[in-house]
């Protein structure tokens, strides 16, 4: 009889996840009871009704419509099923909402948050504009007036699928992407509002009901400081385009269920969101919470390849017998569990401490740790989402390799995850200018080893002195090029992995501890110290920049 290999089967992938369970029982012991039916319901639609969908879907991708059948330009867009079942079920379940809504208080971002993480990964990305509208809402909290609050916060936030709104975040252009200094969209008075003109190079959320967008009113001065952060709805009270023209929607390597569009602003209305300069500062609330649902999703990429491949280690019997029973094999794993495990306790960090800062209730150092841990937290996860990724199809061999098993989706869509929101050496300098004021540094410093000063047990003592190693290592690399930019720059990348690897490295000794503590077994102290084995310091002693320009130039 012809051998056929059995595919890798999706558990409910709450129940499935003791990393997930373990960590809410810790910080939701009073209310994970409430809300664990809701974890475990749609833990059961993402291993089956969505995940169906999303291998039914596989190949279907979102159609521009320019123009209707009696030539009138329309610029529609036909999103997926899958795309559509989504819209309905974060609008239901309130993914969005939550934060808002605050059933748990600052606790509230670490609900919504795990109800992401169970589900994400069977939404085919629609995690992109979600992700928007809560950076849109915090947004216009933090900055507009009343009754621009008054007018979209209730869409953004409602659980009524058709009254649910999503939001755009238009920035990039043609001039380039992370510095926005150079944005070429005008914005001009007309009566007492505004109009845009010019082209937004990537918008991911050309179907949502609104956007915030950068422009640079006309008469303002150049670069960042010149520019204004607007509102603008995409539809007029009519139904027609709000002088928007979609000229194409691109041609990427991943992410291709979401619709990103060459978009062209052609007298736009649109309102100032607060005043007429500084736009660029202006989109740091934004920016938080993306990067915040970036680092959520690229932990929930990371679970979502390795219950696969451990699921398919169990089923793949090869030189003897089963996949898991092979050393190297089940070692494998094991590395890339601990990374998983530490890019999931260093996202919830940040946002545990944007939950805080949100109900008031954040200390000065806290806050303070907020402004670096978000961007620590972005770029290490992004990193550890493709290389884990990458990892998680090797285990499959050929079938990894193969599109219809739908395995190299997982690697494609984890790629966009170092990119957008702010590129890793991006991210690495944000991380030095957070660090410049005075606190600054003390606070995340005090963010790791209190972390670190929680693991007690013997078993902890080896990690958690290699993350506090990994840090005065940090310290001191950072005193020896305080006069040295050029080498404080080469470095920031180096010096930002570091502190991200040894801050998760840290967080999950104390997470091992809770659990220790709590007669919860060892398993996360085995990823603490398989983590510590890793390696976290990734920094250099001697600079080479020489060296490297010569690398880099060929």
């Amino acid at each position: 009889m012809a051998f056929f290999q059995s595919p890798p089967q999706l558990q409910n992938t709450y129940a499935a996840d003791p990393l997930l369970q373990e960590y809410l029982a810790l910080q939701l012991p009073d209310a994970l009871a409430r809300f664990e039916p809701e974890l475990r319901h749609l833990g059961e639609l993402a291993a089956g009704e969505l995940l169906r969908l999303q291998e039914a879907d596989r190949c279907a991708e979102p159609r521009h419509v320019p123009f209707d059948a009696w030539g009138r330009r329309v610029d529609t867009i036909e999103l997926t099923p899958l795309w559509k079942a989504a819209a309905r079920l974060a609008a239901e379940h309130g993914l969005v909402a939550i934060p808002y809504e605050r059933p748990l208080g600052a606790r509230s971002r670490l609900l919504q948050l795990a109800l992401l993480h169970v589900v994400e990964p069977s939404l085919d990305v629609y995690s992109c504009p979600l992700a928007m509208s809560d950076g849109a809402a915090r947004t216009l909290l933090d900055l507009a007036h009343p009754a621009l609050v008054a007018r979209a916060l209730p869409r953004l936030t409602s659980r009524d699928p058709a009254r649910a709104w999503t939001s755009g975040q238009w920035m990039t252009e043609r001039t380039g992407g992370s510095d926005v200094s150079g944005t070429e969209t005008v914005a001009r008075q007309d009566g007492a509002g505004w109009r845009l003109w010019g082209t937004k190079w990537f918008s991911s959320a050309t179907t949502a009901e609104m956007a915030l967008a950068l422009a640079r009113p006309e008469g303002n001065p150049a670069g960042g400081r010149g520019l204004a952060l607007f509102y603008l709805e995409t539809r007029l009270a009519s139904g027609a385009s709000n002088g928007m023209v979609v000229h194409r929607l691109k041609e990427k390597l991943g992410t291709r269920k979401l619709p990103t569009a060459e978009l062209g602003l052609e007298g736009a209305a649109a309102e100032p969101v607060a005043g007429l300069t500084e736009g660029v500062k202006h989109v740091a609330s934004m920016l938080n919470v993306t990067r915040l649902w970036n680092s959520v999703c690229a932990a929930a990429g990371m679970q979502r390849a390795l219950a696969l491949a451990r699921d398919y280690a169990r089923r793949r019997h090869a030189f003897g017998g089963p996949l898991l029973e092979r050393p190297l094999h089940a070692d494998t794993l094991a590395g890339l569990e601990s990374e998983r495990e530490g890019a999931f306790l260093l996202a919830f960090r940040a946002a545990a401490l944007l939950g805080l800062r949100e109900a008031g209730e954040a200390s000065a150092a806290e806050l303070l740790a907020l402004r670096t841990v978000t961007p620590l937290a972005k770029l290490t996860t992004g990193k550890q989402a493709v290389a884990v990724a990458s990892e998680a199809l090797e285990c499959f061999g050929g079938a990894g390799y193969v599109e219809d098993t739908g395995l190299p989706r997982l690697l494609r869509d984890a790629q966009v995850l170092p990119i957008w929101e702010g590129t890793t050496n991006v991210l690495a300098l944000d991380l030095l200018r957070a660090l410049a004021p005075e606190g600054a540094l003390p606070a995340l410093a005090g963010e790791l080893r209190a972390a670190a000063a929680a693991a007690r047990d013997p078993s902890l003592r080896a990690p958690a002195e290699a993350a506090l190693r990994a840090l005065e290592h940090a310290l001191a690399w950072l005193d020896r090029t305080a006069g040295a930019p050029a080498a404080r720059e080469a470095g920031a990348r180096r010096l930002a992995l570091t502190l991200g690897r040894a801050l998760e490295l840290a967080l999950l000794c104390a997470h091992a501890q809770g659990c220790l503590d709590a007669g919860r077994g060892g398993r996360a102290a085995a990823a603490a110290r398989r983590l510590a084995r890793n390696g976290v310091d990734l920094l250099a002693d001697e600079p080479d920049a020489a060296g490297a320009a010569a690398l880099a130039g060929g």
